[in-house]
């Protein structure tokens, strides 16, 4: 009898010998596989298994909440079990959440506080560190200032030169690279919608990433305070997109007939005299100017004069200019028409259609103190002085009535 092959005996056993296809994986299945094996990646990586914890990166508290729901489901950890190589599923579980109910990666995100949006799990744009998250904290943190009226005439003060033009607000740059060492004792910042004085400044120590950081008090025109770090001071300001610096009124003039290398030109201010013949004007001529800041070409700006109420509907002549470097435009320029106000002339000129107009620009000031008020602005002593009408002189405000100030 001729011997059998292993098929033909296996016929003869009734044996099917036909391998059967393994079956396939849905795609809730393939996802809890996929989603172990991220886990599995981050600990080999890691050393330790993802924790939970708000100090945490984001990814390890996913992969943390990830890894109980798996550990909570039998049905999650048959399904894992064979590549549990790290013994992932013997580890005791610390599951915070007794859902059976298997979650997909945006809802695992949502009880995270986390808006997933349509970015991938991976390119998670818009989730704070939890650095950031100390320093919102930390500047959210405010307490009230038990002896703010020892710095509330600091902040009236610093009001008061902003609102004259001896000092002005900046924004911040990141590219210019502002650095902590930036944030000193004295200054000033816009934080928050809230004026912000950095009282003290601690000793330096060295922060757990190797950095060099101090301990501020901060003090805020509200009547609050703050106690955090120079890194966080740093963060939130760049973080405001509403903040500002505020310059030191001593940095260096408000404006100049010469820029330095660093300066950014602002503008003009420029002095008119009007060639109308309305009678007020053609009797006091050299004495009625017109003062005005602009950022623009000051003969553009005339250029269509007489058919322009605000310049007395004639032409004008420009009888002096101060070019200005690094300053609010419009802040002068009220600085500089609130200083003349006693001298304002009050005139009623009808525009082309016959409507009265009353001009708010034309001053009755001679050419010598609008240029010796100039100079005070230059110098920072403006605040210092009034514009005596009946004297036509600028008076220190220290002297007794009817005494004129020296010309400077």
């Amino acid at each position: 009898m001729a011997e059998l092959s292993d098929q033909e005996l296996l016929d003869a056993l009734g044996v099917e010998a036909t391998p059967q296809k393994k079956a396939a994986r849905t795609p809730r299945e393939e996802r809890i596989i996929a989603g172990f094996e991220e886990i599995q990646r981050f600990v080999e990586e890691n050393g330790r298994s993802p924790a939970h914890g708000e100090e945490k990166d984001i990814f390890e508290r996913l992969y943390a909440v990830r890894l109980d729901r798996i550990r909570e489901q039998t049905e999650c950890r048959d399904l894992v079990s064979e590549i549990d190589h790290q013994n992932l599923l013997g580890e005791p579980s610390a599951a915070t959440y007794s859902s059976q109910e298997d979650i997909g990666d945006e809802e695992l995100l949502a009880e995270l506080g986390v808006d997933k949006a349509n970015s991938g799990l991976t390119e998670l744009k818009h989730v704070r560190s939890s650095a950031e998250k100390r320093a919102a904290e930390e500047i959210a943190n405010r307490t009230v200032c038990e002896d703010f009226e020892k710095f509330k005439p600091l902040f009236d003060a610093v009001k008061q030169e902003l609102d004259s033009g001896v000092r002005e607000t900046k924004k911040f740059r990141k590219d210019a690279g502002f650095l902590k060492t930036d944030i000193r004792k004295g200054e000033f910042f816009i934080l928050g919608g809230q004026t912000a004085y950095i009282a003290e400044v601690g000793e330096n120590f060295t922060a757990p990433n190797g950095e060099t950081d101090a301990r501020l008090r901060v003090i805020y025109s509200n009547g609050t305070e703050s106690d955090l770090l120079l890194r966080s001071m740093q963060r939130a300001l760049y973080k405001d997109e509403a903040s500002r610096i505020i310059t030191d009124p001593n940095a260096g003039p408000l404006f100049a007939g010469e820029a330095s290398e660093d300066d950014q030109q602002s503008g003009t201010i420029y002095v008119l005299r009007s060639k109308s013949d309305h009678p007020t004007v053609a009797a006091n001529r050299d004495l009625i100017h017109k003062i005005g800041v602009t950022g623009g070409d000051v003969s553009r700006r005339i250029a269509n004069s007489k058919n322009d109420a605000t310049y007395l509907l004639a032409d004008v002549e420009v009888v002096a200019t101060y070019d200005l470097y690094n300053i609010n435009r419009s802040k002068l320029e009220k600085l500089i028409h609130r200083f003349f106000d006693a001298a304002r002339l009050e005139i009623d000129i009808k525009d082309r259609f016959g409507k009265p107009v009353v001009p708010r620009e034309w001053f009755l000031v001679p050419l010598f103190i609008v240029d010796e008020a100039v100079q005070k602005i230059k110098s920072g002593e403006i605040e210092n002085y009034k514009y005596d009408v009946k004297s036509a002189s600028l008076q220190s405000l220290s002297d007794k009535p009817g005494e004129g100030a020296k010309s400077a």
